[in-house]
């Protein structure tokens, strides 16, 4: 839900009395949700390793490459997203390209111990953002064939 606040707050991140709250647009809109614990399952204890270890391989890449994922979200967000909609971060979308091509073979993708070197070696899509494009793993811009800066 949208949230207002009183004097002079204009948008708050964090946990206050049972609700979360995200501040989006350059702290002009608050988002809130009831906060809740999730249920412990294998699922939920994989994520915050996954996630832990696609940061650190999002902080080793090529800084070019992310300059890449930084020009791609702003295209992103012209094209592919109304005004209202929230776009995601350049890391978000790096994260969503690294899950698309963990589920082309998940047998033999592990998310948990991958690191750059693995994606170079499989020569994998998630290599440039143009590949992750034309693999299908990250939305259609214009243009795109700048986007060309390997992971290493």
């Amino acid at each position: 839900m949208k949230v207002h606040f009183k004097w002079g707050i204009a948008t708050y991140s964090g946990t206050r009395d049972e609700m979360t709250f995200e501040s989006y647009r350059e702290h002009h809109i608050c988002i809130g949700r009831k906060w809740f614990i999730p249920t412990p399952n294998l699922q939920t204890a994989k994520i915050p390793a996954v996630a832990k270890n696609l940061r650190v391989v999002w902080k080793t890449a090529n800084q070019a490459y992310k300059d890449d994922y930084t020009t791609y979200a702003t295209r992103n967000k012209k094209q592919n997203y109304r005004l209202d909609e929230f776009p995601p971060t350049a890391f978000v979308l790096f994260v969503h390209a690294m899950y698309a091509w963990f589920d082309t073979d998940p047998t033999h993708i592990d998310l948990t111990a991958i690191t750059v070197a693995d994606i170079v070696t499989r020569d994998a899509d998630v290599r440039t953002v143009t590949r992750s494009i034309e693999a299908g793993f990250l939305f259609l811009v214009h243009p795109d064939a700048d986007l060309t800066s390997d992971i290493q």
